[in-house]
C-alpha cells in the first residue's frame, strides 16, 4: 500500500471517531470516491494500512488520493442520505454509479393543474406533481403514452381551459381528447379519468374496472348507449392490457424484484414490478464503477440510486442476496415511503425465489444482447476505429488493437494479460497470459516491461520460426496497430522503452490509458487525449481496458489457487519431490490429485494407506473451506 504523504498522514491524524461522509480527491481536486463511515478515523485510516488486503481498484484509487474531506453527521441514516447526494452530484470514478449520460425518463402528471397534463421529463422535483419511472428508454415511455391515450384521451395542447373555446383540436376528432376546452366533460370527471391513469401506471387496475363497470351500468340504465359505448371501449382497453400481464402470486401485494447479472467486468440489473400479484413491468439498468466489488455491494449501491429517484416504493424488495447495509437501507426506504413499513427479504424457496431466479435469468440475456449488439454493429466499430485515428493521429484505423494489464496482491502471484481485438471485435483465441517471473514484490511497472519483453521477443522468433517454414503463434506473430497499457505516463514510458529496444515497425502507435477521465496519454505529448463522452471511441477503449484487466484477475486467481493447492502439497508430511511428480504424473494435475479417492491414491508407488487418507483429508479441508 502506497505510503501516505505528510498532509494525507496530517489529516489520518486528525480524523474524529464520529459518523460521517469522506471525499477522496485527486491532485487536481477533482473527488475521486465518496463514502461513509460509523466511525469516521477507523474506515479512513484503513485505506492506508500496509497489510490491508484492498483489491486492485482500491490500491489505485488510494495512489491517485492526495487530499480527503469529511463532513460530519448525527447518524448512519444521515450519513447514508448524505453519501447518495454527493455521488449523485460529483459522480465520482472510483464509486459504483448507474451509467447514464443523461437522467432517466419519468412519466409526469401535472397533478396541480386543474385539468392535468401527461408528459415526459428527466427532471424529478417535488413540485406536487405526480412521477412514474424510472424508465431506461425514452422509446418506451412513448408507446406507454400512446397507449394511454387511446384509453384516458388525456389533454396535450397548452390552452387555458375556460371550457368556452369555440372548437376543440384533431385530438378530439380521432378519440385522442376528452375536449375539456369546449366543455365536453367538467374538472371533476376529468381529475378522475387522470387518478385512474396514475392508478393503471400503479398497476392497481381492479377499482378502476369495478368503477367503469358502474358507470357503464348508469349510462345504459339512463338510457345514454352512446356514452355506455365510450366506457365499454375504455373497460375492454384496459382488460386487454392487463391480461397480457403475468398472474405470478395470489398474494395482492406490490413487490420489486432486482437481480444482478455480471460478464466480463460489464454489471446489469433487471428489476421485476409486481403490483396486486402482477408483473406489470421490467426494467434494466447498466451500472459502471463495479470492478472488484462483491455482488452484495453492486445491488446495495444500486437500491440507494433507483430507490432515491423511484417513484414508487413498494412494501417488499425481493434480492438474490444479502446486502451488508440492510438495516439502514430499510430504515430509509421506510422514510422515503412516507414512514410506511418496507421489508427487504432474500427468498429461499416457493414463487419468490422462482420470481429472483428470473429476473436473474433477465438480466444475463440482458447483458450477453446487449454486447452481442455492440459486437455485431459494424457501423458502430468502423465509426469507434475512426474515431479512435482521427483523435490519436494515426494514418489508418488501428484494426488490431492490443492491451495490456497487471494483477498482483502484495506482488504474490502476478499475472500480466494480453487481449487481442480485430476490427474493434475481442478475438479471444489471441489473448495470451504472462505469469511474471523476474520481479518480486508490487512493482507493476516492472511487470510490464518484462511482459512487453516477452511479447516482443516473441515476435522476433515468429519472425525466424516464419521464414524456415514452421509454425508460428497468431498471438505473436502480428504486431499491432494500437498498443494499450493499462496506466497513465508511468507506464506509458515503460512500454515506449521496451518497444525501442526492439526493432520494431514504426507505425505500431504505444498509448497509455487512464483509469482517471480515461485520459489517453501518448509518447512525447505533455498534454492527453480526451475522447467525447459519448464517443463510440471512448467505449471502446473503456471495452479493451476492462477486457484486459478481467483476463488478468481471472489469470491471477488461477494461479493463486493453484499456488495455494501446491503449498498445500508441500506442506503434507512425507510428500517429497518424487511422490509430488508421481501424484501429478497419474492424475495429469493438482485438481485431479485432490478429486482422486483414497483408493485411488493408494495405487500410486510410494503412497501409502495412512498417506492416501492424509492427501484426501488435506486436500479437501483446503476446498471445503472455500480456499479454492
Amino acid at each position: 500500500m502506497t505510503t501516505p504523504s505528510d498532509h494525507i498522514q496530517g489529516i489520518l491524524d486528525n480524523l474524529p471517531a464520529k459518523p460521517g461522509c469522506y471525499l477522496m480527491k485527486n491532485a487536481s481536486g477533482k473527488i475521486v470516491y465518496v463514502g461513509k463511515a460509523i466511525n469516521l478515523r477507523s474506515r479512513v485510516r484503513s485505506y492506508f494500512h500496509a497489510g490491508a488486503d484492498h483489491t486492485r481498484k482500491t490500491r489505485r484509487m488510494v495512489y491517485e488520493i492526495a487530499d480527503i474531506d469529511f463532513i460530519l453527521v448525527e447518524s448512519e441514516l444521515e450519513a447514508l442520505i448524505l453519501e447518495m447526494n454527493l455521488i449523485k452530484k460529483h459522480l465520482p470514478a472510483y464509486n459504483v454509479r448507474l451509467k447514464d449520460d443523461k437522467r432517466y425518463p419519468f412519466i409526469k402528471v401535472l397533478w396541480t393543474d386543474p385539468f392535468p397534463k401527461v408528459i415526459v421529463t428527466r427532471q424529478h422535483e417535488k413540485d406536487g406533481s405526480r412521477y412514474y419511472g424510472p424508465f431506461t428508454s425514452v422509446w418506451a415511455v412513448h408507446q406507454t403514452l400512446d397507449l394511454l391515450r387511446k384509453i384516458f384521451q388525456y389533454r396535450s395542447c397548452d390552452r387555458i381551459i375556460t371550457g368556452q373555446d369555440p372548437r376543440a383540436c384533431l385530438y378530439y376528432d380521432i378519440k385522442l381528447c376528452t375536449a375539456p376546452c369546449i366543455g365536453k366533460i367538467n374538472q371533476q370527471d376529468y381529475r378522475q379519468m387522470i387518478d385512474d391513469l396514475c392508478k393503471f401506471l400503479e398497476g392497481h387496475t381492479d377499482p378502476i374496472l369495478d368503477r367503469l363497470r358502474g358507470q357503464m351500468q348508469f349510462h345504459s340504465d339512463q338510457m345514454n348507449f352512446e356514452q355506455a359505448a365510450v366506457v365499454r371501449d375504455q373497460i375492454m382497453a384496459i382488460e386487454k392490457v392487463v391480461e397480457r400481464q403475468k398472474i405470478i402470486s395470489n398474494r395482492e401485494e406490490d413487490s420489486d424484484v432486482i437481480a444482478l447479472a455480471r460478464s466480463n467486468g460489464e454489471s446489469c440489473v433487471q428489476v421485476f414490478f409486481i403490483r396486486n400479484g402482477r408483473l406489470i413491468g421490467r426494467e434494466y439498468f447498466i451500472l459502471e464503477g463495479t470492478e472488484d466489488e462483491a455482488d452484495s455491494e453492486v445491488v446495495s449501491e444500486f437500491i440507494k440510486q433507483f430507490y432515491a429517484e423511484a417513484s414508487h416504493i413498494p412494501r417488499e424488495v425481493l434480492l438474490p442476496n444479502e446486502v451488508e447495509e440492510a438495516v439502514i437501507i430499510q430504515q430509509w426506504l421506510n422514510q422515503q415511503r412516507g414512514g410506511q413499513k418496507v421489508q427487504i427479504r432474500i427468498p429461499r424457496r416457493g414463487t419468490s425465489r422462482d420470481l429472483v431466479k428470473m429476473a436473474t435469468e433477465n438480466a444475463v440475456e440482458t447483458l450477453s444482447s446487449l454486447k452481442s449488439q455492440w459486437e455485431s454493429d459494424t457501423h458502430k466499430q468502423s465509426q469507434a476505429l475512426g474515431e479512435l485515428q482521427k483523435a490519436l493521429g494515426m494514418p489508418n484505423p488501428p484494426n488490431r488493437i492490443e492491451c495490456y494489464d497487471i494483477s498482483n496482491i502484495h506482488g504474490t502471484a502476478a499475472v500480466g494479460s494480453m487481449v487481442v481485438f480485430e476490427q474493434g471485435v475481442p478475438n479471444k483465441k489471441l489473448y495470451r497470459r504472462f505469469n511474471i517471473k523476474s520481479v518480486s514484490g508490487p512493482d507493476d511497472f516492472a511487470s510490464m516491461e518484462e511482459v512487453l519483453a516477452r511479447r516482443f521477443k516473441r515476435w522476433q522468433s515468429s519472425h525466424e520460426r516464419h521464414s524456415v517454414g514452421e509454425k508460428v503463434d497468431e498471438s505473436f506473430a502480428i504486431l499491432p496497430d494500437l498498443l494499450v497499457v493499462d496506466g497513465g505516463k508511468g507506464q506509458l514510458s515503460r512500454a515506449v522503452k521496451v518497444a525501442d529496444d526492439f526493432d520494431h515497425p514504426g507505425e505500431m502507435l504505444i498509448v497509455g490509458l487512464a483509469k482517471e477521465h480515461e485520459l489517453i496519454f501518448l509518447p512525447n505529448r505533455d498534454l492527453p487525449v480526451e475522447l467525447p463522452r459519448n464517443s463510440q471511441g471512448l467505449y471502446l477503449m473503456q471495452r479493451i481496458r476492462d477486457e484486459a484487466h478481467r483476463f488478468a484477475i481471472t489469470a491471477h486467481r488461477k494461479l493463486r489457487q493453484k499456488e495455494r493447492l501446491v503449498s498445500r502439497l508441500d506442506q503434507i508430511p512425507g510428500i517429497g519431490p518424487a511422490r509430488k511428480k508421481a501424484l501429478l504424473k497419474i492424475f495429469g494435475s493438482l485438481d485431479g490429485v485432490r478429486q482422486a479417492s483414497v483408493e485411488e491414491l493408494v495405487q500410486v508407488p510410494g503412497i501409502t494407506l495412512a498417506l492416501a487418507e492424509m492427501i484426501h483429508q488435506r486436500l479437501n479441508t483446503i476446498q471445503d473451506n472455500g480456499e479454492l
